[in-house]
């Protein structure tokens, strides 16, 4: 009788019928294909990378005409084990033509990149040793889901504690609605909304973590001297070249969310010829650009930004495609909570009837290696999260 065994039961299975401990670290090496895309790679690099690949007994797959080098460029699909990967690294070095040194540097670099960390302003970390929960709170007349909108700071309050309760590690407290089609607020307006919402959080929940929903920094400076700890721009710092500079002088981690164009015309531009590819693309560029500013990896969150500039098959190749984001030491956020996408995918559903919905896309975020999620039902995503990740960790 023959079993198959899933990759993530290998170590388990090798342990269980007896291997060496010294066999068990060598075999973890071989256990796993692990694909990898490598993107605008010269053609010559390209073919010597396939025959390299192909000696160690991994592959390498490449455009058809990349062996008459008719193109300067292309992108390649890496097919190998972290062994196969180690020991093509060390030819690619030696080579030292067409740029397959600084290839293999940043293969080299990406598989040995360790688990993510946020360092808030105040020193306090967050590890991320299991899928965190964001809880929306919005302080807007006009969000696209109501059972979202909180006005009354009392309800505020009330409704902070309760997703506290519930298993929440970060409250993201909203002054606009970013919604398709949404009109902009002026700074002062969001101002006076989200303030007020923050220091009485912080007033009844001072261990609280608070992001703060915005692309203006005036907003972003008032947030976090009113005790905010995370900035949340949908813009990536694009709508206001101040951002940046806020979130440095505070010490503030910030999170670049993809987008093209703004809220109100966001979804007249959804046309991509690999999203996957051109949203991590955008964001990893990008956070490299606030590195260079003077921020450490530990200030800085991606989120792909699903339903932003998307249509419904971008947002699901997104989604599928998360782990194109994770794996290069910044921590990824997952927000698809109640969105467009689900309600389409399940028969034109109003944001009311996309709870199931959100719940699956939350269990996706776990299975790419995301580290959050972004959600308005707090208890029931934290449940299911917690089940997933005690069902793959056997704990």
């Amino acid at each position: 009788m023959i079993l198959q065994v899933t990759p993530n039961r290998v170590l388990s299975e090798l342990q269980i019928i007896g291997t060496h401990a010294v066999g068990v670290q060598i075999m973890a090496k071989k256990s796993q294909i692990l694909p990898l895309k490598a993107l605008h790679v010269r053609t010559p690099a390209a073919n010597i990378i396939k025959q390299e690949m192909l000696a160690c007994g991994g592959d390498c797959a490449v455009p058809a005409d990349t062996v008459t080098c008719a193109k300067d460029y292309c992108d390649i699909v890496l097919l190998g084990t972290l062994q196969h990967y180690g020991i093509v690294c060390k030819k690619l070095k030696a080579t030292g033509c067409f740029g397959l040194d600084k290839l293999a540097s940043e293969l080299e670099a990406l598989l040995a990149c360790s688990k993510p960390v946020t360092k808030l302003a105040n020193g306090r970390e967050l590890h991320y040793e299991k899928t965190m929960v964001m809880g929306i709170i919005n302080v807007t007349p006009d969000s696209f889901f109501a059972g979202s909108r909180v006005a009354k700071l009392e309800n505020i309050v009330q409704t902070a504690g309760k997703m506290l309760k519930d298993g929440a590690e970060i409250l993201d407290i909203g002054g606009e609605s970013t919604r398709p089609g949404a009109d902009s607020v002026s700074p002062q307006e969001e101002i006076d909304r989200i303030v007020p919402a923050i220091e009485a959080i912080r007033a009844a929940y001072p261990e609280s973590i608070i992001s703060i929903d915005t692309y203006h920094s005036a907003t972003a400076e008032a947030a976090l001297l009113a005790g905010a700890d995370i900035l949340n721009d949908i813009s990536a710092c694009e709508a206001d070249r101040n951002m940046a500079q806020v979130a440095l002088k505070y010490k503030a981690p910030i999170i670049l969310m993809h987008m093209r164009g703004t809220p109100k015309n966001m979804q007249k531009n959804t046309t991509y010829t690999n999203v996957v590819d051109e949203v991590a693309e955008y964001l990893l560029s990008k956070a490299e650009a606030l590195l260079l500013l003077g921020f450490s990896r530990q200030q800085i969150i991606l989120d792909p930004g699903i339903g932003f500039a998307k249509d419904k098959a971008a947002n699901l190749e997104l989604m599928q495609g998360l782990a194109a984001l994770t794996g290069h030491g910044y921590p990824v956020l997952l927000a698809a909570s109640r969105k467009t996408t689900i309600g389409k995918v399940l028969g034109d559903l109003p944001p009311e009837e996309r709870l199931e919905g959100t719940m699956a896309t939350s269990c996706q975020a776990v299975y790419a290696g995301a580290n959050m999620v972004r959600v308005h039902d707090v208890k029931e995503n934290t449940r299911i999260i917690r089940m997933l990740e005690a069902i793959l960790q056997c704990q």
